[in-house]
């Protein structure tokens, strides 16, 4: 895969309570807008590469039932990662 373990033990020890706490919305949010950035990166290059395109939509989605989440659970743990990672909404 595109991303080594150090560096999502990184992204998980930047943006959730720890390198190991995987399970935080907060990190998972995170990873999932690495994943995004790349795919879409990708997609700029293959345009015609209809799965990647599907996976893509499914990651965003995925990605706002997290925000849907976390808005609902605590309003200032979601306002902060927004603004951390530069998200729209």
């Amino acid at each position: 895969m595109y991303l080594s373990k150090e560096a999502k033990q990184e992204i998980f020890a930047k943006h959730g309570k720890g390198a190991n706490d995987t399970g935080s919305a907060e990190g998972q949010i995170a990873l999932f807008t690495q994943r995004i950035n790349h795919l879409t990166e990708h997609l700029k290059v293959n345009r015609k590469d209809y799965n990647t395109e599907r996976s893509l939509v499914m990651m965003v989605g995925k990605r706002r039932s997290l925000l849907d989440y976390l808005k609902k659970k605590d309003i200032n743990r979601y306002r902060a990662i927004i603004k951390l990672l530069g998200l729209r909404k």
